[in-house]
């Protein structure tokens, strides 16, 4: 476990050097609640490539994982990206190598390349259009319909809008280590016992898990309909970061995370990915204060990677 500085008031530094840097911080709802309660912003991944498409800030702290620093890169070439912690990668966008992602693409020639926003720079690269779970119906709903799709790299969340658009996808078969990992059986008995509670699910999650949702959504979406319903009592599955701002827009409801399919009492951390846990506030202040680690891209990469991404925005 990392022990913080006791010596060094981590709020007040990075409000600080937000100052004198013409700093923002930006932070994905899955981040530690310390460092949700000092960003500038918080969001999904699309509130968050927003935010970074529109800021003037001269420095774009960003408190996620590496792609999501890679995507406020791609949109600010001009301004300095850093990342508290270089080695805070994603397990989705690993199980999609971009060689063999490229294999798979001339294999099937005349298909229109839909990627997930959970990639890298060089997938993005790849592809047509990039998506992001709370636009990806509009986005597939873009491509004309007698144009072949091939999708990538979530399969869950592609067999999610095969389904709610009727249309025919190729799938790669990636899949997320946190949203995998829900029991149905263990909802279902979390369901007993809290008959009045709603299911919150991610379309990342298996079909099963997602058959027992009252609502399934990106993880704003999630926020959003714990605040506007009825329901007092809810289960949520999808990574539990995203609980913090759930008890914070109401708190007279209760937010219970989903159970894993691990041993009883082993499934707390299930529900925790441990690539968003590994930035901490000392390494947040740490690299405010050095400037690293930055992000860099090649030119030609980064240009390659803005076009697709340039068109969602543009949905």
């Amino acid at each position: 476990m990392e022990i913080l500085d006791v010596r060094v008031d981590y709020f007040r530094e990075v409000e600080r050097l937000k100052e004198e840097m013409n700093a923002v911080v930006l932070a994905h709802y899955y981040q530690e609640p310390e460092i949700q309660d000092v960003a500038d912003f918080i969001g999904d991944s699309l509130g968050l490539a927003r935010e970074a498409q529109s800021t003037d800030a001269d420095v774009i702290v960003f408190c996620g994982v590496h792609f999501m620093a890679e995507t406020a890169k791609i949109l600010n070439p001009g301004k300095t990206v850093v990342l508290p912690d270089l080695e805070a990668g994603c397990s989705l966008s690993d199980s999609c190598p971009p060689d063999e992602f490229e294999r798979f693409i001339k294999e099937r020639p005349g298909h229109a390349v839909i990627s997930y926003v959970n990639t890298s720079a060089a997938m993005k690269a790849l592809s047509d259009v990039i998506c992001t779970s709370s636009n990806a119906e509009k986005v597939v709903g873009s491509i004309p319909e007698d144009t072949p799709i091939i999708f990538g790299p979530d399969k869950h969340l592609g067999r999610y809008l095969v389904e709610k658009t009727g249309r025919d996808m190729i799938l790669w078969p990636g899949t997320c280590m946190v949203h995998i990992l829900f029991s149905e059986k263990k909802i279902r008995q979390m369901k007993v016992r809290f008959p009045d509670a709603e299911v919150l699910a991610h379309p990342e999650c298996e079909e099963r898990v997602l058959r027992l949702a009252d609502h399934v959504g990106s993880t704003t979406s999630l926020l959003e309909r714990a605040v506007a319903s009825d329901a007092r009592r809810f289960i949520v599955a999808t990574e539990a970061g995203i609980i913090h701002q759930m008890r914070k827009a109401a708190p007279e409801k209760e937010f219970m995370r989903a159970p894993g399919r691990g041993p009883e009492g082993s499934c707390e951390a299930c529900a925790e990915c441990p690539h968003m846990r590994r930035n901490t506030m000392e390494k947040l202040y740490s690299c405010m204060e050095n400037l690293e680690p930055e992000i860099t891209l090649d030119e030609d990469l980064r240009l390659a990677a803005l076009r697709p991404i340039e068109r969602m925005l543009a949905l």
